[in-house]
């Protein structure tokens, strides 16, 4: 399966996994979404994520979603 990956332009930090490069099933309180990157068949998922939990809730749901950390703040 090709895994898509989208940014919510809602919420920063929040990802999104989906298996359409439009990402027509990813919940609508945290649009718009854009796509940014894929993950090829034979390619790990970003940042040591299991890929069989990824394509479970794809198959589950129609997504995945995931929070990138907060960078912080310069002081």
């Amino acid at each position: 399966m090709r895994i898509y990956i989208f940014k919510s332009q809602e919420q920063r930090t929040l990802r999104a996994f989906a298996a359409d490069p439009a990402g027509e099933k990813l919940p609508s309180q945290f649009r718009p979404w854009q796509a940014i990157g894929v993950v090829a068949p034979n390619r790990a998922p970003p940042h040591g994520l299991s890929r069989t939990s990824i394509e479970k809730a794809i198959a589950d749901h129609g997504y995945q979603l995931w929070r990138m950390r907060a960078e912080p703040k310069p002081s």
